[in-house]
Formats: structure tokens, sequence, C-alpha cells
């Protein structure tokens, strides 16, 4: 992103590009018919139940003059502007953990000042939102997302580990919060005896712990032994939102003689009482703050401003990660212009406003990831399946499931084509003869989605969808009222664990507490092998194998034969894992969460050949 002199020139640039795509947005939605449902229904109950909890957080920290109503409202308008007008539809927006924080020093502040008080609390934080467009509009003025190429791969993982910790802190601050009477409870009403509050405590962990662990397990169902293939398919689109519902069912099974308050619940007031109504006319009363605190609001929207643009920048940037491999352009420039309208509307109308979050966006793009994943392997084995049965030679079929590709993924051009299916051309090809059948270690229907290059369906619809079931929530706070804190809690550790695969970061922590020697048979390997060939491996003791250095005499043309696995010599044998890294020692593979289960397979078809013949060659032991 080159650093832009002229006026308005990133926000001009960043509205062409998008204009350009913006039909095919919403044609990409509209055709991937009732699928495009899983993706809607997983990010809505990732965006909705922490605006839920952080509404709470929020109405006790502002003494119920802002509630979950007001974050749910939030939440919904800034998502289907977004969704309609917004520049990157796969970022997901909503009420954040640093605006209640926010929010809550304007409350203490304006309710400690005898000119302002709890009465003119709304109007003067509608005064430090309307200061906050007006830097954010600036900003996009004078293009300032073009710092954005500062920003390495590094400072966003390590934001978005930030996000995660502060994830898990508050499942578990919640979980332990489950054990104690709520403050501003009277102590002595008889479900805060201690051995109600106790058994309160346990139920909470049950709820917790159990939907974390089910919620976990059923994102992996796809790949499960047992079921038919679309109840398995079922399980993993559908599985967390329905285990949400399954958990709050369970919740009132529990004995009569238990009181009613246990296991505890959501409390928020109903969107059509008085006070919940109180602050759509806040306007009126933005005049009525002093001038003095007008201009005070300066200081706290500098630094809203700040955190708006890093945070919402960051969270678009994840969004859109070079392994999604996305084909439209990104628009930082032009979503920070619409963020200002946003957070104007939001000031106006005394609610919070909503900016980019994390994980919620690239758990997004993640979804959709897999969503056309199964569109392309559908076809692509329909495909295959078709010429083997015709007994078409394998450059045929090959062939056959590349034009289907190409139709599929109708931007990209035959060149990259060649380039990203490599890998399948090989499985397919392996000889390099394309005149014989294909290999009967292949099997299309577990083979082929790991050799599929990832793709995004890239579209505006679920974002749309997801902002207007928000929007319902604020219609159905009765039904909302019955669902456990406990399963919040839940919640928020999954969606912390959910957001860790992929992040680099997070890996390299994890090799911290790796022994050195151990690291590529616990942390590399299973990786790329399939569990019982690494068991063979060990029967090998392939551990005592030494290392051989490559001899250097291996002319070029018997390197491209290696390559192929035609032959490979016990010397070449040695620097087999070296294909696996860059220059730098990264890992030349994707995110875990594209490469699954049938990824390892097929990597240990092709890769434990080479491996098995150093056992032939290893020195025995003493």
């Amino acid at each position: 992103m080159e650093p832009k002199k002229t006026l308005f020139k990133g926000v001009s640039e960043d509205f062409r590009g998008r204009a350009a795509c913006y039909k095919q947005d919403w044609k990409n939605g509209f055709s991937s018919g009732l699928r495009i449902l899983a993706p809607t229904l997983y990010i809505f109950f990732a965006s909705a139940l922490p605006v839920i909890a952080f509404g709470e957080q929020l109405s006790k920290d502002t003494d119920g003059t802002l509630t979950t109503v007001e974050a749910l409202a939030s939440t919904a308008i800034c998502g289907i502007i977004h969704s309609v007008m917004g520049g990157q539809p796969l970022l997901i927006v909503g009420v954040a953990e640093p605006t209640i924080i926010m929010y809550t020093y304007l409350y203490n502040f304006a309710k400690n000042e005898p000119n302002l008080g709890p009465r003119l609390f709304l109007a003067w934080a509608g005064w430090v939102c309307i200061w906050t467009a007006v830097m954010l509009f600036l900003m996009a003025m004078f293009n300032a997302a073009a710092a954005l190429n500062r920003f390495t791969r590094f400072a966003g993982e390590l934001f978005g580990m930030l996000i995660t910790i502060l994830f898990m802190q508050e499942a578990i601050k919640g979980m332990f919060s489950e054990f104690s009477v709520p403050e501003g409870n009277d102590q002595s009403l008889p479900i805060y005896q201690f051995q109600w509050v106790y058994i309160n405590g346990l139920l909470g962990l049950v709820f917790s712990m159990g939907l974390l662990y089910t919620a976990l397990s059923s994102r992996g169902a796809r790949s499960s032994l047992y079921g038919t293939g679309w109840q398995r398919s079922l399980i993993a689109d559908y599985g967390v939102p329905l285990l949400v519902i399954l958990w709050t069912a369970l919740s009132y099974s529990l004995p009569s003689k238990i009181p009613s308050g246990v296991p505890r619940r959501l409390f928020t007031p109903l969107p059509w009482e008085p006070k919940s109504l109180q602050h759509w006319t806040v306007a009126q009363d933005l005049f009525s703050v002093p001038p003095a605190y007008i201009f005070l609001a300066i200081v706290p929207a500098a630094m809203v401003a700040g955190l708006y643009f890093f945070d919402h920048s960051v969270a678009s940037q994840m969004a859109q990660q070079k392994e999604f491999n996305l084909k439209n352009p990104s628009a930082y420039h032009y979503d920070i212009l619409i963020l200002s309208f946003s957070v104007l509307i939001c000031g106006l109308l005394g609610i919070p406003p909503s900016n980019g979050v994390l994980p919620q966006a690239p758990m997004h793009t993640r979804s959709l990831a897999v969503l056309r994943r199964q569109a392309l392997r559908k076809k692509m084995v329909q495909t295959a399946k078709e010429g083997m049965m015709n007994n078409a030679s394998s450059s045929e079929v090959y062939g056959k499931m590349q034009e289907a590709f190409i139709k599929m993924d109708d931007k990209m051009n035959e060149d990259s084509v060649h380039k990203e299916l490599k890998d399948l051309k090989d499985a397919v090809i392996p000889e390099g003869d394309g005149s014989g059948s294909v290999p009967e270690v292949f099997d299309p229907e577990k083979h082929l989605e790991g050799y599929l290059p990832v793709r995004v369906n890239e579209q505006r619809v679920s974002n749309l969808l997801q902002s207007l079931l928000v929007a319902g929530c604020v219609g159905i706070v009765p039904v909302i009222q019955k669902i456990p804190t406990s399963v919040l809690w839940g919640y928020f550790a999954y969606m912390s664990i959910d957001s860790l695969p992929g992040n680099q970061f997070w890996e390299r922590i994890q090799l911290l507490f790796v022994a050195p020697q151990r690291r590529y048979k616990q942390h590399l390997l299973p990786k790329f092998f399939d569990t019982r060939h690494l068991w063979e491996l060990d029967a090998s003791e392939y551990e005592e194998c030494e290392g051989v250095r490559r001899d250097p005499s291996i002319s070029e043309a018997e390197d491209e034969s290696i390559a192929r696995g035609i032959e490979a010599p016990p010397e070449y044998a040695s620097e087999i894992l070296e294909e696996f890294t860059t220059h730098r020692g990264e890992l030349k593979h994707r995110a875990p969460s594209f490469r699954d289960e049938r990824l390892i397979r097929l990597n240990s078809v092709q890769m434990t050949r080479q491996f098995s013949r150093i056992s032939s060659f290893a020195p025995p032991r003493p």
C-alpha cells in the first residue's frame, strides 16, 4: 500500500475497486442457496453472544443507562450499514470490550461532574462520538490507512492474541463468578445461601465445560468415522448454535426442588420499557452540554479514534490474510470513511458505536472458505469419478478436473491454476506419464479435498443476514433472558480456542514448551502425516537414524526424478524435511484450519514411501 498524497485518493481507489465487484458480491451470496445459512448462523452466534455479555457488563458499569438492548441495536445497525455499503464485506463489526471500557470511564467521569451527571452522560458521550467521527473522517481524507503497510503479520497476530486472551479471561472470570453472589444483590435471599451458590457454581462448570467440549468436537465432525455424510455435515455446519440451544434446554431439566435463579441466567431490560427508550432522543440534549465539556470531549475522542482506526484496520487485515487467497481488492481507506459515518449515527442515537471485531472477522472468512471448498470438492469429485468410470487416462481425468476448477473459479488464469493444482496433478499422474490410469491409491472422495487450494466465497449476504438476526434479537430479549450465564462463558472459551489455529504467533509459543529433539516428532510431523504412519515410524525407531548429507555430485536430472518420486537414494532421504521449510525456517503450509485430516492422509500416502526407504539404510543400533 503506497503512500498517497492526494486527498481522498485512497477512498476513491477503494471505491472503484469494490464497485467493480459489488454486483458479484451479491450474486455469489444468493447463488450459494441455503448453504449460506451455515456460515451465517455460525457467525451470528459468534457475534451476538459476546455482545449480549458485553451489554450486561455495560449495564452494570453504567447503572443501567446503557444495556444489552443498546449494544445489540448498535451491532445490528452498523452491521447492516457495513454489509450493504462497506468495502470489505467479510469484516464483522460489533460492540467490543474496548468500547465497553471506554464508555465505563466516560460514565464515571460524567457521574462525578456536577454540570453533567448521569442525566447528560449520553449527550456528552454523543459529543465524543461526533468528535471521533470527525477524526476518522480526516484519517480517511488524508489516506491514513496507507500506514497499514507498516503493520506486519506479527503485529496483527499479536493483537489477535490479545483479544483471544481477553475472551479466555472473561470466560474464566465468569466461571469463578458463578461461585459468588453478584454485586448489588440482597445476600439474604434464599438463592444466595451458601449451598445454593455452591450448586450454582458446580452447575456453571458443567454447562460451561460441556458446551466448550461439545462445540470443539462438533467442528471436527466432518471427518468423523460415525454417521452418514449429511449427518456429519449437519453437525459440523450447525453444531455450535444447536449446542447453545441444547445446553440451555438442559438447564431446565433440573429437579424442581432447586430454587428459581439456579443456574444464574442473563438479565437485561426489555426494549419496550421506558428505561430502554430514553436514549433514542439524546440528540435533543446535545446542546444542553456546557460548551467547556463539548470541547473537553475531544480528549477521549482522540483515544477512541486511534483505537477504532487500529482495531478496525487490523480486524479487516486479519479477515483477508494472504493464505485466504482472496480475489477482490481491499478497501481500508473506504472502510474508515464508512466507520466515521456509523460512529456519528450511533452517537446521535445514544448507543455505543461498533467497529471491526476480533476474532469474529477471521472466523467469518474461515467459515466461508469451508463453504467454497465444499462446492469445489463436490464438482471435482463428480468429474473425477465420471472419468475413472469411463476408463479415461490419468491426464484426461486431471484435465477434466482442471476445467471444472477453472469454470467455478472464473477469475483465475490458467497459469495460476497450473501452479496451484500442481500437487493434485502429481497425485493423479504420479509418474509423469499421463497415458496410464489414475493410481489406485488416489481416491477422489478421500484425497481430493486436501489438494484443493484455499478459496473463499466472497459475498455480502452472510454479513447482512447475521446483522438482521442480531436486530431480531432485540425483539426476543425475553428468550435471551433464558440463557444461563455459564453457557455464555463456555462459548467465550470456545471462541478463544477456535481463533488460535493458523496463528503463527501461537504456534511459536507452543514450540517453547517442546524439547528441541522432540519438535519434529511431536509438533511438525503430525501436521503432515497420519498418526498411524507415525506409529510405524516409531516402530522402526526412526529417531536413531543419523542424518546423511546429500551427495553434491547428484545431477539436476537426478534431482528432478527424485522430486517426482521415481527413485530416492538414501543420501537424499535425509533432506526431505527441508522441502517443508522456507529459507527463514518457516513452514511451507497453510493454516491448520484448511489442512484437515484428509490432507494429512494424502501427504502420508505420498511421503511415507520416501521415509520408509530410510529404515533400510539406517545404521545398526549399538
